[in-house]
């Protein structure tokens, strides 16, 4: 009871930080920025708009076709189309309730491919831990690539709230003595720390992410180079969907893959601030685009246009699958 009561309040929290979003921006825009932004909406060349669709499905395809190859080593071989239709459910699932599809694909994996349901949560841990590697790697990639025109977007906006900042130098130097400090209080103070619940989960969470990179080893060599391929491929339309919307707009046609990249890591953050990126992904677009001077009007309509073709595949294809796996489920009833 009281799992389902957390897992209502969560969904409750997170629509509500996306409602908020959206809101307070509408009440922000004036009658004319209002009819700025629906005016782009009119003259987005929509064409682009599918296309950004098409590579969505085929990101979830990959992304399942990855999925598929952590069960070899179980001895469990899923059909492409179950797992495809699984990762689709789970999609479908988390626009409802964080988390829940992650739950529901192992059970529908278990309906249609009798995969018990610890051997498929056991793969989908890994392929999480392993999403979140992928990630930060491509935080920091960006941050590397991109740090002048980031900072100097950044520095502009805070400065005009703070009297002084600090200099790169003293950000970097402030980095190290933390990382020192904190590996001294590692060596002095671990087991004391042992004893606190929320300190345990992290070495927890980081004894896990070398478990499941040590679990993608034994998948042999040639599965082993499809895993990195397939998540390189799946990383690489993300990117690419940001890229494609641009090319639906006058204003954006001429920014580069680049602004690509940022554009997928401001959206990142905004799916995860609020229920299935609802206001949030587009906003954070918007701030995307202004780092490279795109107006608001543009920035948004291109936000929007980007987060909805993601999520109409998701409602179009899940529901699909959601009455495929019921059906599926119902024969195999009957059977037994």
């Amino acid at each position: 009871m009281k799992k389902k009561l957390g897992d209502i309040l969560k969904f409750v929290v997170f629509l509500g930080i996306g409602i908020f979003f959206i809101y307070w921006f509408l009440l922000k825009l004036s009658a004319e920025e209002k009819a700025a932004i629906w005016q782009s909406f009119l003259s987005a060349k929509w064409g682009w708009v599918v296309v950004v669709m098409l590579v969505s499905v085929l990101s979830h395809f990959i992304r399942a076709l990855r999925w598929r190859l952590l069960f070899k080593p179980l001895n469990h071989h899923p059909s492409v189309n179950n797992t495809f239709g699984a990762v689709m459910v789970t999609y479908l699932a988390n626009l409802a309730f964080p988390r829940l599809g992650e739950v529901m694909r192992c059970a529908m994996l278990r309906t249609s491919d009798k995969i018990p349901m610890e051997k498929s949560i056991g793969t989908v841990v890994t392929e999480r831990l392993i999403d979140t590697m992928m990630f930060l790697i491509i935080v920091l990639l960006g941050f590397l690539l991109m740090f002048k025109s980031v900072k100097d977007f950044l520095y502009d906006s805070l400065s005009q709230k703070f009297s002084s900042l600090p200099t790169l130098a003293g950000i970097a130097a402030a980095g190290v003595v933390a990382l020192i400090l904190l590996f001294i209080a590692y060596k002095l103070f671990h087991q004391k720390l042992m004893r606190f619940a929320f300190y345990r989960k992290i070495i927890e969470m980081i004894r896990g992410t070398v478990d499941g990179v040590k679990s993608i080893l034994h998948l042999g060599p040639k599965a082993f180079s499809l895993f990195v391929v397939y998540s390189l491929m799946i990383y690489f339309l993300y990117i690419a969907g940001g890229w494609i919307i641009l090319q639906a707009f006058d204003d954006t046609v001429s920014l580069g893959f680049q602004t690509a990249f940022v554009i997928y890591l401001f959206g990142s953050v905004g799916m995860m601030i609020s229920q299935g990126g609802l206001g949030a992904y587009p906003v954070l677009v918007w701030q995307a685009l202004a780092i490279y001077g795109i107006g608001e009007a543009t920035g948004l309509a291109c936000g929007w246009l980007l987060w909805g073709a993601q999520q109409v595949v998701v409602l179009l294809l899940g529901l699909v699958y959601l009455v495929y796996f019921s059906l599926l489920k119902k024969k195999t009833e009957r059977q037994n």
